[in-house]
This record gives C-alpha cells, structure tokens and sequence, in this order.
C-alpha cells in the first residue's frame, strides 16, 4: 500500500480569501443558494477530501479548500461568497492500495459525479493516470499533477432553467424513433450555416426540423451527450471516441457540441434544443451509458469515481479487487447496485427530464444494469428503482437488452415498461431478404410485434422496438451493397466489428455503376424501410438511412469523426426518390392504425364482424397451411391485419393486406378474399422509387396479378364498386 497523506492537506497553494463552512450533506454536487456555495460529494473510503478553485480564464488554481464534514459518508463544507460560474475540482486522499480496491490520489485533479458543465472536452492523457503510466504497472504512484488538462466543473444556478412546458407527450403506439448522432447528422448538411455545423443548435435548424417532420419522425434518438472522453489508445492513433460510449460526466452535456465558450451558456443552448424539438411535436430521447465509464480498466485514466472511490463506484473481482469485473467489454462496470451509485444514476436522469426537458432514455448494455449477484433480475434493485419512480413514470425507457458477461443475452426479459431494442427482428428481417431459407415462419412473427418474446407481464407490441440498421453496424445502404465489412480506418487491422451482417451485395462489393445491381440495391433499401414501416411494434430509423447513407463498408465507426461517420447529405442524389418513399409508407403506417395496433394478434375472431384479426395466405390467395410454412423455401407470402379482436379496442380504420416476395423471379399472386362486397386498393409497391403505385383502382379478390422479384405489395381493403372494371394489375402499372 502507498500512502498518499504526503499529499498537500493545509488549503495550500492558499485558500484565495474563502472561508468554508460546515455546510449540509444533501443535495450531492455543487449548490447556489443566493449567497454561496455548498458542495457535498461521496465516498466511503476517503479520508479527507479537498475542494480546488481555479481562474475562469487561465485555469490556475488559486484556492483548495479542505471540506469540513463527513455525514453519512457524504464529505461538504459550504463557501460564502462563491457565485454561478466558479470553476472548480476535487482532490481526494485515502489508500492507494489496488490490491485492496482502493486507487485514491490527489495528485490527480477529479471531476465531480455530479457537474452540471465542464469547461472543455475530456481527452485522455498519460498524466491522469494515478501510477506511472509509462511503466504500465498500476501498482505503481504518479505524483505529477494533471489539472492542467483535466476539464473544470462550473457551478450553475438552478434557477438558470424554466419549468418545462410543451412536452409532445407521444403515446409508444404512434413512435417513430430516428436515431441520429448529435455531430454527424448536420456536419455535411448543406442549409445549416457553417458555424453551426455539428452544434446542438444545428439539430433543430429548420431544414432538419421540415426534413423529421416529412418522415413522419416522433423521436428523435440522440447517441451520449452525457460529458464523455476520449480513451488514450484512440488518442495515441490521432483517433476520438466518436459515439460517446465512454462517460465520465452524468449530468453534463457534452461540450464538443457546444460553442467554444468554455460552459457558458451551455444548459440554455441545450434546453433550447429540446424546446425546438418539442415545439416541432418531436421527443428527445437520450442514449445513456450507466453500465461503465470511460475511466476504463486499471490502467486507464483517474478523473472521477476512480479516485473518489474505486471500491464504492466500480464492480471488482471479489477474489482479487485489483482488478475490474467487465461484464461490459469496456474494461470496468458500474457498480449500480451500490445505494449511492443508484443515486447517482437516478438523480442525473431526474435531472435531464426536469430541467432539460428529456422525453426518454435508451439503456445502453442495459443487461449490467439489471444484473444482481444471482444473475439477471428483471425486479432487481435498479432496475425496480426505475419502475417506481414518479419523475421516470410517463418518460420513455428503453433497454438494449444485452452484454457480454453472463447471462448477458435478455431479449425479452425486462419488466413491464420498458421498450427493448429487438436484434431478433434485426437479423431476421435482414436473412428473409436476403433469401435465406427457412426464414419465413420466424419473419411472420416479427411483423406482428414479436408476440413469442414480449406478449406477456401486459406488456404490448411497443415492448419491441423494431429496427434493421442502427448507429453499430452497416447502414443500409451498405447492407445491400458489401458482403463483409471494411473496418481498416479504424486502425484494428479489420478485426473489430461484427463479421456476420447478414448482408449481401448482389454481384459486386461496394460500389458498382451496373444499372442491374443498383436497381436490385435501390429495392432492397425500399424492403427494409417498407417492412420496418410495416410491422407492429416501434420503429427505428437510423439517420441517413432515408438518403441511402454509406459509411464505406465500415460497420464500427465508433472513431470516425469524419465523413465516414457523418451523414451524406449531398450524397442523396444517388437515390433521389428515396426521401419520398420513406415520407411515404411513415404516412401509410399514420394513416392505417391496423398497422399500430396497441394490442398483440393472435388470429382470433373478432366480435364484431366474426373476421380473424390476422390472417396469412399463400401466393394463391388460400388460408397458408402447416405444410406452407414447413417449406424451407417458403419466400412469398400475404397477411391481412384487421383490428385486434378485442370489441372495445379493435382500430379504427380499414384492414391492410401485405404481400412480401423474398424472390429474385416475377411471382403470379392471387388476391384473397376479405369482407363480403370489398376489394384491395393498392397502396403500396416498393418496386415503384417513390412507392405510390401508378393505379390506385380497387382489385377484386380472386385477381391475378404478378410481382416483380424482391418486392413488397400493400393494399387498403375498401368498399368494392361494381361499376369499374379496372385493368389487370402488374407490378409495372403498380398494384
């Protein structure tokens, strides 16, 4: 062990003229109250902890300030005098004992868990290291002193933010989520000025705002904005943590997306964001990462909870605490079973939906978090905290349902009230297009919300949010146009990245001028946004996708702050009419609320008109039998969905019949029968740019049409009028 008492204890380099005071334990963080400051952080283990002050503009630190009291674990001390705007840190002393867990040393300047605003962006260097960094041996002591770069806290005024008024308040039913990094989505936008080019005020430019709404947006899902850092190995290749998967900060946004004022200003341009957002009908959803921090494994930086308390914020290994318990991939694991690391987490989500404004959040790893010391929990300790919590109740929660440490897969398995990220639907959707074999029975049912996972607990078809692309993989434009990724800028030698993508290029990798092959690409795209569009259950957009977005084959851009990484919108001139099409199956899926059904269908008879509330057909317009779905290459089938059959809740509207051909040859199909004295109105043929048929004339049941090869069919059912007789319909007129 290596005792850090050495360490200066009597307020030099001078306490600068501030008196401190006992002050109070609660809240946690920094608070103005009008005539001071009172500041209250925790740790367990520490044995004094030392409040720094430094100069807004040279960053010295002209005052430390050594906190009084000790309550409840809770260290604080309140100053007079101190006003909205003072830049400050923490140096905490205890053991530096790794072997023991404990890794304290206020040689290295910390980050308080609960900053509001950082000055500057965190970038990892050799000096935050608690050991010596370039020895590699953690059990080693660094004495050098890494304030100089590490980012200062503000204080702020928590009256700075109006109330928040104006939320959309979008049932899960009619959400259509569109996820987007916060950087990329405006870098290469041509209307939003220059100067704002990756800003959060570039989010709600109006051209972007005009743009969501077209789509039919609800939600617009933002990567971390949460303060993150970029890890040293990303800097050491000239590389940056792009995404933002690496938090250091729960309650500050992330300043790289902000003017260079070093804080100021910061919360009012990010609630005004939202604001904008909310004033266009669109939510705010945040993906947070509360599973680790960007503090990395044992040999990563100190510029938090590490040094305020390694033992208390981290999950070690029980046998040996020297090392980190990494159940995420990332190095460490937050340790949210702890009381006041639950705190932590729900006070900054508290925080965001009150004072910012936030709709909803999506869980990264969200497995780590319901993992208790018997295994996953779906009424764990987190996870139950989230669930009676009267802030969190009308927001939206969202679990990517996975991580890599045991037990890690739990599609499914979380409570009732939370939505769940479905790679089930994700792979599936993909293999059927791609022509798999025996794919069909299992495509069935994610078209109608994945019933066999989440259909139980009450839970209802926006348990499943449906996506076939998202921020970690292939675009779809890559999707359909490489084989096998192509990571190399990452600097990984191509061996990050997931290797099966379920993709295809039809006939030549990446890009192609063979008019052929881009027809085949170009419809394959209008499949996958047309089926998302399609099924029950919530669907995600990925940003760019609509514009036929490449990022080159590569399917990890996590460090690719660059035009890999941003989205190509100049580049949607390639597939002009792709935008439209996408405008319109969202109007489709607005307009038909069979499409968006609140209940799960089970091919139940209605009361109200004896009608099943879905029913499949093989290609010659027959009830599909067990044998049908026995075919392994079973690729074409019809459903008609009708309101569930429940009297009181059946939708409104008229029932949709879908037929899906995974082919690559022209299909005959036959219409089958509905309603007595009805016919199918064509709504929808994804072989058409835009996806408006060119004849919207009502077909009879019994009418035999044909299907272009890879394509989707839609029709309205609608009052039959026997007095037109409308042409025989092919996929070339447009039904």
């Amino acid at each position: 062990m290596i005792s850090s008492a050495g360490a200066p204890s009597d307020g030099s380099p001078g306490a600068g003229g501030h008196a401190v005071m006992a002050g109070r334990p609660y809240p946690l963080g920094a608070t103005f109250d009008g005539d001071g400051v009172n500041f209250a952080v925790f740790s367990a283990h520490a044995t004094a902890v030392d409040l720094c002050l430094f100069a807004p503009l040279t960053g010295h630190e002209y005052a430390r300030l050594r906190l009084p009291e000790l309550t409840d674990e809770v260290w604080h001390g309140y100053v007079p005098g101190l006003r909205p705007g003072t830049a400050y840190g923490f140096r905490v002393h205890g053991p530096y004992d790794p072997e023991a867990g404990h890794r304290f040393n206020p040689h290295k300047l910390l980050i308080d868990p609960y900053a509001r605003v950082l000055t500057g962006r965190i970038r990892s260097a050799d000096v935050m290291a608690g050991y010596q960094a370039l020895t590699l041996d953690d059990l080693t002591f660094d004495n050098r002193d890494s304030a100089p770069v590490v980012p200062k806290a503000l204080v702020t005024d928590p009256g700075l933010l109006p109330p928040v008024t104006g939320r959309p308040n979008r049932s899960m039913a009619e959400t259509v989520i569109y996820e987007a990094h916060a950087r990329g989505l405006t870098m290469r936008h041509p209307a939003v000025p220059e100067e704002l080019h990756g800003r959060y005020e570039a989010l709600t430019h109006p051209a972007i705002l005009d743009h969501l709404v077209r789509l039919g947006v609800t939600a617009v899902e933002l990567l971390p904005i949460q303060a993150f850092a970029d890890e040293g190995f990303l800097v050491r290749k000239g590389l940056t943590n792009y995404w933002g998967y690496s938090p250091i900060a729960y309650f500050a946004p992330e300043p790289r997306y902000d003017q260079t004022t070093r804080g100021v200003g910061t919360l009012e341009r990010v609630r005004a964001m939202v604001d904008r957002f909310h004033a266009a009908g669109i939510e705010v959803i945040l993906d947070v990462v509360y599973n680790h921090t960007g503090e990395v494994d044992q040999h990563g930086p100190t510029l938090s909870f590490r040094g305020f308390d390694n033992a208390s914020y981290y999950r070690l290994n029980p046998n040996r605490p020297r090392w980190y318990v990494n159940d995420t991939g990332t190095g460490n694991t937050l340790n949210v079973g702890h009381p006041r690391v639950t705190q932590l987490v729900m006070d900054s989500l508290r925080y965001w939906v009150t004072a910012l404004g936030i709709d909803g959040f999506r869980f990264d790893l969200a497995a780590t978090l319901g993992r208790e010391p018997t295994g996953f929990d779906p009424n764990g300790r987190f996870l139950g905290a989230l669930r009676q919590d009267p802030v969190l109740a009308d927001v939206k929660l969202i679990a990517e349902p996975w991580d890599i440490g045991p037990g890690g897969y739990q599609v499914g398995n979380f409570p009732p009230g939370h939505s769940e990220w479905n790679d089930r639907y994700r792979d599936t959707v993909r293999r059927f297009w791609r022509g798999d074999e025996a794919v069909a029975p299992e495509f069935a049912a994610r078209l109608l919300g994945s019933a066999d996972l989440f259909d139980r607990r009450g839970r209802r078809p926006w348990a499943s949010i449906n996506f076939v692309t998202a921020h970690d993989g292939f675009t779809l434009h890559d999707l359909v146009s490489y084989a096998h990724k192509h990571n190399e800028a990452n600097l990984e030698d191509n061996r990050d990245g997931h290797s099966d993508n379920h993709s295809a290029n039809y006939g030549v990798e990446g890009p192609t001028g063979l008019p052929g092959i881009l027809a085949t690409r170009r419809r394959q795209v209008r499949n996958f946004i047309a089926t998302l569009f399609l099924s029950q259950g919530v669907p995600m957009l990925t940003a760019g996708d609509e514009l036929g977005n490449s990022q080159g084959g590569n399917n990890n851009a996590y460090c690719q702050d660059n035009p890999t990484g941003w989205v190509d919108w100049p580049g949607a001139a390639q597939d002009p009419d792709l935008v439209a099409f996408t405008a319109h199956v969202a109007r489709l899926r607005r307009a038909h609320p069979v499409l968006r059904q609140g209940r799960f269908l089970h091919a139940e008879e209605r009361a109200s008109d004896d009608m099943l509330d879905v029913q499949w057909f093989n290609t010659r317009g027959q009830p599909a039998s067990a044998d049908d779905w026995r075919q392994r290459g079973m690729r074409s089938f019809g459903v008609v969905l009708r309101g569930a059959a429940l009297p009181h809740l059946e939708a409104d509207g008229p029932a949709v019949l879908i037929f899906v051909h995974a082919g690559s040859d022209k299909l005959p199909i036959t219409l089958p029968r509905g309603k007595a004295g009805h016919g199918w109105e064509p709504i929808l043929t994804t072989d058409a740019p835009t996806g408006s048929p060119a004849s919207r004339a009502t077909l009879p049941p019994g009418r035999l049409i044909e299907m272009q090869g890879r394509s989707i069919l839609a029709f309205a059912e609608v009052a039959a009028d026997t007095r037109k007789r409308p042409p025989k319909a092919t996929a070339e007129n447009g039904a």
